[in-house]
């Protein structure tokens, strides 16, 4: 899904590793749903809740959710604002030289094209993609004009107010808004972005990367991880 650098000062603000006494700070979007919303309630939802809150109760870690904006998510998990990513966040070599990642817990999500017309220009054209995102860095290599938000549902309405030929976005998030507006329709070839996603967590929280892949591992052991992603449709299964 994302893709963001950090400066040398942020690096530099890295915090002391959580250890198993602490409450475990979960980080997310809480705007990219199904992956993570807001619910009715005001509360964090969706699959990574749901993912998350499975994930502390097999590592025997108390754990409490955190939302922050999307272009700033990296720099505050390295400034110690909370201990994990957990976001739709794509495994990617770049951020991989800032942060560190648990296992994938879902193999890449493929990425489409959404557009108001069957004949647009995806390569020529202007194309709307999430600010920071793996999709924005495809549009920008393309030869496509890319134009970028910080929400994901603002770069579905450039596309419906004429801003935007088009959008770039996860298969799981696209497939939901083309289902309520019968405007929109899908486009193009899907895209193969990412290397899955997985888990952000600092570079010195060793022990706590070890609690959570042990618990990945368990929940693709007993196929409980396939089961909340056919429930959740985000991405195809392991």
């Amino acid at each position: 899904m994302h893709k963001l650098i950090l400066s040398t000062a942020a690096l530099a603000l890295v915090a002391g590793a959580a250890t198993a006494a602490d409450v475990v700070r979960m980080g997310t979007e809480g705007a990219y749903p199904p992956w993570n919303l807001i619910d009715d309630n005001g509360e964090v939802g969706g699959f990574e809740r749901e993912l998350g809150d499975e994930l502390c109760k097999r590592a025997e870690l108390t754990c409490e959710w955190v939302t922050n904006d999307w272009d700033s998510i990296i720099p505050n998990l390295v400034s110690g604002n909370y201990d994990t990513i957990i976001a739709g966040m794509s495994i990617t070599d770049e951020r991989d030289e800032v942060i560190d990642f648990t296992q994938p817990y879902t193999p890449p999500d493929p990425s489409i094209f959404v557009a108001m017309d069957a004949d647009v220009d995806l390569t020529g054209g202007v194309v709307a993609a999430q600010t920071g995102t793996i999709q924005a860095a495809y549009v920008a290599e393309s030869g496509a004009t890319l134009v970028e938000f910080p929400v994901p549902e603002d770069t579905v309405a450039a596309v419906r107010n004429g801003e935007a030929d088009a959008v770039l976005a996860d298969n799981s998030f696209l497939e939901g808004v083309v289902a309520a507006d019968s405007s929109l329709m899908i486009v193009g070839d899907p895209v193969a972005l990412g290397g899955g996603v997985g888990m952000g967590l600092r570079e010195s929280d060793t022990g706590l990367k070890a609690k959570f892949d042990a618990a990945i591992q368990s929940m693709k052991d007993d196929g409980s991880l396939n089961e909340l992603i056919k429930k959740w449709e985000v991405s195809t299964l392991w």
